[in-house]
């Protein structure tokens, strides 16, 4: 005995969108796509946007998504990375700059002690 499979409906999901004059958020039926309906709390008239109807997220969007997740991570990883070197770098800068202003000031004595003993 065979038993009758229903036919599969494909649920048009509601369109959210917001009035152009007040901004106010709508929610309609898909069936009102390309319609102008008065919004409800402006009272203007607004035009419901045509919405393209996906049954579900292409296997590949999730996919997508963590890959630009995994992505995003890598780049703060590799951000942190050079601004430690920078943070090093300019660490060393300043050591470096110090020294060469003792040895400046070191030169500028031992010139004015030459002077002295000539």
């Amino acid at each position: 005995m065979e038993t009758a499979t229903p036919p599969a409906t494909t649920e048009i999901p509601d369109i959210t969108f917001a009035c152009v004059h007040c901004s106010s958020a709508l929610v309609v039926d898909a069936a009102a796509q390309g319609m102008t309906l008065d919004c409800q709390r402006c009272g203007k008239p607004t035009p419901v946007p045509n919405v393209p109807v996906r049954s579900e997220k292409p296997a590949g969007e999730d996919n997508r998504v963590a890959d630009i997740r995994r992505q995003l991570v890598e780049n703060e990883s590799q951000r942190t990375e050079v601004t430690t070197y920078i943070n090093q770098l300019s660490i060393q800068l300043h050591r470096w700059q110090l020294r060469l202003q003792t040895l400046n000031e070191r030169k500028r004595d031992l010139e004015t002690e030459l002077k002295k003993a000539d």
